[in-house]
């Protein structure tokens, strides 16, 4: 896939201040370097920090101590070159699914022409499939469908890095299922990095270059890190029986379970 590593996180810790008592340790000693266009999940107990991680990455929080760099250059705050879908799908419900994407567009690229961002907007609409749906609110469509639009907004801006926190968690299996298909097709078209938070250990085999397997909190570090060695494009009823598939999902299943399972009685 001729990856080359450009997001590096280096020494992370993230500690949260409680009056009158110590601080709380979210993270630490995080090291880790990712590549372009890989698929990463991390994958952990709740209270491991997982979202803590995609916080600091995306921007929206500092880390307390070490650095993030995106190809070379520190990560301060949030960026264009940086989109998050979080597991509620955050439109705006008095605006159709078109215009949620179109604002987007705007904000990010103000000198495209009215044409130029109407073709961007109706691209990333097609890709995820909404054609139907495009002059729809909201409150007028499914949730699969409200976090394909979340989707489709987040790479209608060009992200290099697609960051998403349990994206899929809150829908039935049937619709999950549909949306990782979604995402695998898509992200083989636009080819960024996409790192994906998520308790689904089937979820993380699939779709995943790499799992990030992450210590119980507090003080929750990387404890282990999986190749997934399966071909792309990958069809889930042919890995079921997959040796490498099985290999990797009792390999998750013994860390999170078998190692760290103990600590939450």
């Amino acid at each position: 896939m001729g990856k080359q590593k450009f997001l590096h996180l280096e020494n992370i810790e993230k500690r949260f201040p409680i009056p009158g008592k110590e601080d709380y340790i979210a993270v630490t000693g995080v090291d880790l370097e990712i590549k372009k266009n890989e698929i990463i999940s991390i994958i952990g107990h709740s209270g491991c920090g997982k979202s803590t991680l995609l916080n600091m990455i995306s921007g929206l929080d500092r880390q307390t101590e070490g650095n993030i760099f995106l190809k070379g250059k520190e990560i301060k705050g949030p960026g264009a070159d940086r989109a998050v879908v979080f597991q509620n799908h955050s439109l705006l419900p008095w605006l159709t699914v078109y215009q949620n994407i179109e604002m987007a567009v705007k904000k990010v690229m103000p000198d495209l022409s009215k044409i130029e961002r109407k073709e961007r907007v109706d691209m990333f609409i097609s890709m995820v499939n909404l054609d139907p749906a495009a002059d729809k609110l909201p409150g007028e469509i499914s949730g699969g469908m409200k976090q394909r639009v979340g989707i489709a907004r987040a790479l209608s801006i060009k992200p290099e890095v697609l960051l998403m926190d349990e994206p899929f968690g809150a829908l039935d299996s049937l619709t999950r299922a549909n949306l990782q298909e979604h995402l695998m097709r898509i992200q083989q078209k636009v080819e960024n990095t996409v790192i994906i938070i998520t308790h689904d250990v089937d979820e993380a085999v699939l779709l995943s270059d790499r799992v990030i397997m992450m210590t119980n909190g507090p003080e929750a570090t990387i404890g282990e890190v999986l190749e997934v060695n399966l071909e792309r494009p990958r069809n889930r009823v042919e890995l079921q029986h997959d040796p490498e598939y099985i290999r990797c999902r009792e390999a998750i299943l013994s860390f999170l379970y078998e190692k760290f399972a103990k600590e939450d009685e």
